[in-house]
């Protein structure tokens, strides 16, 4: 007998949960959770490219040494930062994420226009390769970062909103950090270069 009212009361704690948006919390949250891995998977390609970028440039600029080392550096320190699920409830942690990403665009964006400078490079096939595939990558990037800005909106609203913000205290739904607007406009340019240009003017060209 005790069971059975056990039983009971569990269905109806459940079909209160659920009424009053305990259901919405977690959906809303795995959506949260989804967009962001899709931004992570976006960013890793954008890192897996830079190896290869960087030793093509090397190959045909090796004294911009400077520059090269910058990439190398922001590359290091965007891979030092442990990007887990849980970093998104940690505003501290995603804003040092967000710093690094964006030196590591800011980086990017230095390289494509020293080759500016290299016209045997601009030619070669691997890095304009390269080049095609991380223009790509950032637009892609730009696209997995809306959805999340989005999704984290449409999260932070039902965790704000009564009554659902008194079951996201009780269980522990916090607040997600986003990208700043400010940092979005900057950060989601995809670092691009006209190689059709004519090249500028360099004592460092080949």
């Amino acid at each position: 007998m005790r069971r059975s009212w056990s039983l009971v009361l569990l269905l109806f704690l459940s079909l209160g949960l659920s009424g009053c948006g305990y259901n919405s919390l977690q959906s809303a949250d795995e959506q949260v959770k989804a967009a962001w891995s899709e931004v992570l998977n976006q960013y890793q390609r954008r890192a897996d490219l830079i190896p290869n970028l960087v030793k093509t440039v090397k190959a045909f600029a090796a004294q911009e040494k400077e520059v090269l080392l910058g990439v190398t550096e922001a590359r290091a320190r965007v891979g030092a930062i442990q990007a887990t699920p849980e970093l998104v409830d940690r505003p501290e942690s995603f804003a040092r994420f967000q710093a690094a990403q964006g030196e590591l665009s800011g980086a990017l964006s230095r390289l494509l226009v020293v080759a500016e400078n290299y016209p045997e490079l601009k030619s070669d096939a691997n890095f304009r390769d390269l080049q095609a595939q991380l223009e790509g990558t950032e637009n892609r990037i730009a696209v997995a970062r809306n959805r999340y800005i989005k999704a984290v909106e449409s999260y932070n609203v039902t965790v704000r909103s009564f009554p659902t913000n008194l079951l996201a205290m009780a269980f522990g739904f916090p607040v997600k950090a986003n990208f700043t607007v400010d940092n979005e406009a900057e950060i989601s340019k995809a670092p691009s270069v006209d190689f059709d240009a004519a090249p500028a003017a360099s004592g460092g060209a080949r």
